[in-house]
């Protein structure tokens, strides 16, 4: 079989600082890479006074400017006006203390800033011809693992659509797992993107490029984040869960490069893109989805998924969903007018290609009824007939 969509070539981070209170090592590189930095940070870092804090650690003979991410998942837009900061400002590396968001805003502003082309060129898929500026990162959520890979997720403002512009020079140079950067987060924020990093970790693990390195490591992701994000969700964590939390989500990135993802994260980015549900959140209630389209291709590695997550894999997922109070926003959407907008963006996408299944149009529309969507009646009644089909 020809597979035309090949995971990323294996590229760990030079770099990674693990342990609390590690978040005040963030300046100690870069001296090294220039006296002109940039600090990319969210909203909520500058309500609850992190920003101020990490702007006054600059060390003398650096210069530090700040950017806030206005929320939201990041577009083009957003990046244009970023990059016309860093060029205009003329800085030499970048800094990232947020969530994937904000990670993968800043990835893209360091790896395009020298670039002779658009954003938008880029996502639709012209090489990138230039070097990246050097980049730090340091995740205050445990979700989309951006601190570890060599892509950064992106929405075109004109079309919604949602995808990666990723190239291989594109990892961190340095990376900050600190569990402090993690207290105070929501926890429904904490459920989303724990859920995201636990949906990656079992679609990289089901992928059909995975090898016996990446499963060993999809694995042990998978156990870190099942163990630890219960006690985070509900306020009762020791750092120790944190940390295991945020390691989690750290391997959750090394082995979606490793091995790629699935259906899930195919659907999830027409749909959070059409709809602005949070990312975690559609990966969340797809999960137990996919897992049931996928049992019979994943064979006995279902079995070994279940071991480790102490209970039948799809039920355990359930259970999460239940606990943490995920549930659909897409109940009763009537979504005629973007079914096929979201059919073309899920089979055409990278992820749904590495599926260990080959997903067909049926099963993206068994996905969107099992959210609770309102599918129109010739489709629903198409969609009855091939299930009846033996």
């Amino acid at each position: 079989m020809t597979l035309p969509f090949l995971p990323d070539p294996l590229i760990l981070p030079p770099t990674t600082l693990s342990g609390v209170g590690r978040i005040h090592s963030l300046f100690d590189a870069v001296p090294s890479w220039g006296p002109h930095g940039l600090l990319v940070v969210g909203q909520s870092a500058v309500k609850s006074g992190l920003a101020a804090t990490l702007t006054k650690m600059a060390p003398p003979g650096i210069a530090l400017d700040l950017s806030v991410h206005a929320g939201g998942e990041p577009t083009l837009d957003q990046l244009d006006q970023l990059l016309q900061s860093v060029r205009s400002l003329k800085i030499d590396w970048i800094a990232a203390v947020g969530g994937g968001s904000v990670l993968d805003i800043a990835k893209a502003a360091a790896g395009l800033a020298h670039a002779r082309h658009s954003p938008s060129a880029y996502f639709d898929g012209t090489p990138i011809e230039v070097a990246p500026l050097p980049f730090l990162a340091a995740p205050t959520t445990a979700g989309t693992g951006s601190e570890a890979t060599v892509n950064a997720v992106l929405i075109h403002p004109g079309d919604r659509r949602k995808k990666s512009i990723r190239d291989s020079r594109w990892m961190p140079r340095c990376i900050i797992l600190d569990p402090n950067l993690l207290i105070g987060c929501p926890a429904p924020v904490i459920a989303d993107s724990g859920m995201d990093a636990l949906t990656q970790a079992i679609e990289a693990y089901s992928s059909r490029y995975a090898s016996r390195f990446s499963d060993s490591v999809a694995l042990e992701s998978i156990a870190l984040l099942h163990r630890h994000l219960p006690p985070v969700y509900a306020g009762s964590a020791t750092d120790d869960d944190r940390f295991g939390l945020l390691s989690g989500s750290y391997l959750g990135g090394l082995v979606l490069s490793m091995a790629r993802l699935g259906v899930v994260h195919g659907i999830a980015h027409p749909l959070g893109s059409l709809f602005n549900i949070p990312h975690g959140r559609i990966c969340a209630l797809c999960l137990p989805l996919s897992l049931e389209m996928n049992r019979t291709a994943l064979g006995e590695k279902y079995d070994r998924l279940s071991s480790v997550l102490a209970g039948d894999a799809i039920s355990v997922i359930r259970c999460h969903l239940s606990n943490f109070a995920i549930r659909s926003p897409l109940e009763g959407i009537e979504i005629a007018d973007s079914l096929e907008f979201i059919v073309k963006e899920t089979l055409a996408s990278g992820s749904c290609q590495a599926n260990c299944k080959t997903i067909s149009r049926a099963d993206v529309l068994t996905l969107l009824q099992g959210l609770g969507c309102r599918l129109p009646a010739m489709a629903s009644e198409r969609l009855s007939i091939h299930r009846e089909i033996p």
